[in-house]
């Protein structure tokens, strides 16, 4: 089942009075429950490209459709209403809330972006820090907790709200191999369980070969869709 369809996405930066040309004419889609990674050098456009699927800016020419509606559209406060009700966002940095407790931090976007009693809140919570392996540390704040545990608390953040989508932009990078890789396969178990669309940003190829679908960037430009068992140049 179609998730996303992007069609001659554009995405321009003014410098002055020069225009920057940041994605050239994007086109994809992507499927339900996938795992997917866009790969290429900085400054090749995937940042770019998941702030837009994120509905945290807009394409300057194209149409982007994610979930059945054209997020190219909304205006900011109907962006931000959609966000909150079908994506969710891992960093690379984690962004978790120092003054919060590793409970408190997946519970924030409950409080910030949806009306959801306690009780559920609870539910969803416990269900998700006993899913990432953090039930033990429910207790305690980001400085107490190793990098790999912070992230395990930045996915089961980012699933809280049972969005559709989860946008994750470098989500390893300031983690060493071996924990990456763990955090690539609880996000993949997440996907399994929850069937959510992940969707991850990266440039260190040991992760690249994690994703099931693999789109390579360079200048703004879709240059190769690789698939797991097969190879699709365009």
């Amino acid at each position: 089942m179609e998730l996303m369809k992007a069609t001659n996405i554009v995405k321009d930066y003014m410098v002055g009075e020069v225009a920057i040309r940041a994605l050239d004419r994007l086109n994809f889609t992507i499927d339900s429950a996938s795992f997917i990674s866009f790969v290429g050098p900085s400054g090749s456009g995937k940042t770019t490209l998941l702030n837009l699927i994120g509905c945290l800016d807009k394409p300057t020419e194209g149409t982007l459709t994610v979930a059945g509606t054209d997020v190219a559209s909304l205006d900011r406060r109907q962006g931000a209403a959609f966000r909150g009700a079908n994506i969710g966002f891992i960093f690379q940095d984690f962004n978790l809330l120092p003054v919060l407790t590793v409970y408190e931090n997946i519970e924030y976007p409950l409080l910030m972006v949806q009306n959801v009693p306690a009780k559920e809140r609870e539910e969803r919570i416990m269900k998700l820090l006993d899913a990432v392996g953090m039930l033990e540390q429910e207790g305690k704040y980001p400085d107490q907790i190793s990098g790999g545990q912070k992230q395990r608390v930045a996915v089961a953040r980012a699933l809280v709200t049972n969005p559709r989508l989860v946008l994750a932009d470098e989500p390893t990078a300031n983690l060493d191999h071996k924990t990456a890789y763990m955090v690539i396969e609880l996000m993949k178990k997440m996907r399994d369980e929850f069937r959510t669309t992940f969707i991850f940003s990266t440039h260190d190829q040991k992760i690249v070969g994690e994703a099931e679908i693999i789109y390579t960037l360079e200048d703004g430009q879709i240059t190769e869709r690789e698939e797991k068992g097969g190879n699709n140049r365009g």
